[in-house]
């Protein structure tokens, strides 16, 4: 469900009722923790949370011209999703996670490679997002990604 929007609230406006407040709890959330050096921006027609140019000139590996993802949030056709790279990328942040959502929620996370899917929106842990967000500092997820960019 890709939604056409140039900025995050122009984005939020165009979410059905039932899931603005839970898309603008996970973007307070992610603001309120990720590090600094991050930027907020529409990517990939989500809310993004990218490294900027600024900070990592070569961008993604796949488009270039675009800074370098790290989390995103989408209201998806059946679930809201947080789609977070470094689970994907890092192993020791992809073990944290999940045992961290078992000892919070009580039950295995519904996860993709780095795609996380809350199909019941009342049980978003909004402040394990959180501590997800702040765990990777600007420059460890560079590092990692030109990691696993090697392999």
């Amino acid at each position: 469900m890709k939604i056409e929007a140039k900025t995050i609230e122009e984005y939020i406006s165009k979410l059905p009722e039932e899931r603005q407040e839970k898309i603008k709890k996970l973007r307070e959330e992610i603001i309120k923790n990720i590090p600094e050096g991050f930027e907020e921006e529409i990517n990939y027609g989500m809310i993004g949370y990218v490294v900027p140019h600024s900070i990592y000139p070569d961008g993604y590996h796949c488009r270039p011209e675009d800074p370098l993802p790290f989390i995103n949030i989408a209201s998806q056709k059946n679930h809201i999703a947080v789609y977070h790279m470094g689970v994907y990328a890092d192993r020791d942040t992809l073990n944290w996670f999940v045992s961290e959502y078992i000892k919070v929620t009580g039950k295995k996370p519904d996860m993709g490679k780095s795609c996380i899917r809350f199909k019941n929106n009342d049980e978003i842990p909004y402040e394990l997002i959180g501590m997800l967000a702040e765990k990777t500092t600007v420059n460890q997820w560079i590092s990692v990604y030109e990691q696993t960019r090697k392999k």
